[in-house]
């Protein structure tokens, strides 16, 4: 797959923030769901220059969040299209905005959250070399949900 990352305009913003709905039990992921999330995503003072659109021939196929958490630290947040995922590309995407981190950012540890039930985006990110360290529990889309926290090691320690 040929993908393009680049920087997250309003406008895109506000198409993935009301247009991009997942069925269930995927809906967890509706940028809707959670009215903080939601203000952070479309604020473009919040969203700052950490999230970029994943385009394949000029058409938006997910974003990607990056956040840096310490020197040589990053954490990644990330989404594809509804009707794009569940169908084999989301290594391929995956793959893409790994390899967008490390030239960008050059860290040494990407990290990521996941929603505990979503077993494909965790089979996924295991399957690039993501390592489970961690469950937690976080209050959001009104409720308490378990997450799973994963790391990504660039560099041999």
């Amino acid at each position: 797959m040929n993908y393009t990352l680049q920087p997250m305009t309003q406008d895109q913003a506000n198409v993935i923030a009301y247009s991009w709905h997942y069925e269930e039990p995927y809906s967890f992921y509706n940028m809707e769901a959670d009215k903080e999330d939601l203000e952070e995503f479309l604020n473009p003072i919040s969203r700052g220059d950490s999230y970029f659109v994943v385009l394949e021939h000029d058409e938006i196929i997910g974003f990607f969040g990056f956040t840096s958490v310490s020197p040589g630290e990053i954490d990644i947040g990330l989404g594809m299209r509804p009707d794009l995922t569940g169908r084999g590309r989301g290594l391929d995407f995956l793959q893409a905005g790994m390899q967008f981190a490390l030239n960008r950012f050059q860290p040494t540890i990407i990290t990521l959250s996941v929603a505990a039930f979503n077993k494909r985006a965790i089979a996924t990110y295991k399957k690039i070399g993501f390592e489970k360290v961690s469950n937690f529990s976080q209050v959001t889309n009104g409720g308490s949900y378990e997450f799973v926290k994963m790391i990504y090691k660039t560099a041999k320690e």
